[in-house]
């Protein structure tokens, strides 16, 4: 009854009151927003010198970074701490840095090139690919040396529209006429111009810029093909994290220490295979 009383006497004064509340929680609401962010960057330069992992699940939490691209390959048991002799690597995406660290120690660091963040499109109702480094905890499932990079569908999209081309797809048993009485198909683990007479010449190795073009289109080759497997672009070592993102080496030393990639961390060439020395498979790895 006293509060009911209270606005019916007080009037203009109760309702003034209320509205200052309001604006009081709408600043309060604007001032933990920056002091969140704010703990966010200061936390994760805390995590890596400190090795404190409880705070490494802390922070994925704040960043918003639960349901991430690469939930199919996140282990479950993020928050479980490794045993203390256990190394495991950070990787920093604002920072452009990765850490290979054992306890309180720092036994490695480098800078890295991460995600460009941006979208690319392959046309009206078609396909979409946003090119960011997934955040949270993988783990290196494999070890690689000497990869090759088989591109997905997006190489040959960004390709075609840098070039202005159209896309064609080729797959198995089927043949694409060339426009001089030959056509183009599989044969094997390759793609050949076949003529008219049954002769078969390969169509060449697969290489970045050097895309197979028929009549004002870029051709996309089918998996397993020598055409759909680029050497070199990945560098000389591969750790791989699952659903085709990885931490490797790179053929552009220059694009270090920039948002560049498609999604994967990219090392210089000696900074991995140092790495690749040190990390077993199984490491955890944390990207923030």
């Amino acid at each position: 009854m006293g509060v009911v009383r209270f606005f019916r006497s007080g009037g203009v004064l109760a309702w003034a009151l209320i509205g200052a509340l309001l604006l009081l929680m709408a600043g309060s609401s604007a001032l933990f927003a920056r002091t969140a962010l704010v703990r966010h960057e200061r936390d994760v330069s805390r995590m890596v010198f400190n090795d404190n992992l409880q705070l490494l699940d802390e922070v994925r939490k704040s960043s918003g970074a639960l349901d991430d691209s690469l939930a199919s390959t996140m282990v479950a048991t993020a928050t479980a701490a490794p045993p203390a002799t256990t190394p495991y690597i950070v990787v920093s995406i604002e920072d452009h840095r990765l850490w290979y660290k054992l306890r309180d120690s720092v036994l490695f660091t480098t800078e890295v090139a991460t995600g460009s963040g941006k979208v690319l499109e392959s046309g009206p109702a078609g396909a979409q690919w946003k090119f960011e480094t997934p955040r949270g905890r993988l783990v290196v499932q494999a070890k690689e040396q000497d990869p090759a990079w088989i591109p997905p569908d997006w190489h040959f999209v960004e390709q075609a529209r840098k070039r202005g081309l159209g896309i064609v797809r080729l797959n198995r048993g089927q043949s694409i006429p060339a426009g001089d009485g030959s056509e183009i198909t599989v044969s094997g683990a390759d793609i050949v111009r076949r003529y008219a007479d049954g002769r078969e010449q390969s169509m060449g190795e697969g290489k970045e810029g050097h895309e197979i073009v028929l009549g004002g289109n870029l051709l996309i080759p089918p998996f397993g093909t020598n055409q759909r497997k680029y050497k070199g672009v990945l560098g000389t070592h591969r750790l791989v994290l699952g659903d085709g993102y990885a931490l490797h080496g790179t053929d552009k030393p220059e694009s270090i220490g920039r948002s560049v990639s498609h999604g994967c961390v990219r090392l210089r060439n000696e900074d991995i295979a140092a790495l690749y020395g040190m990390v077993e498979v199984g490491t955890p790895v944390y990207i923030y």
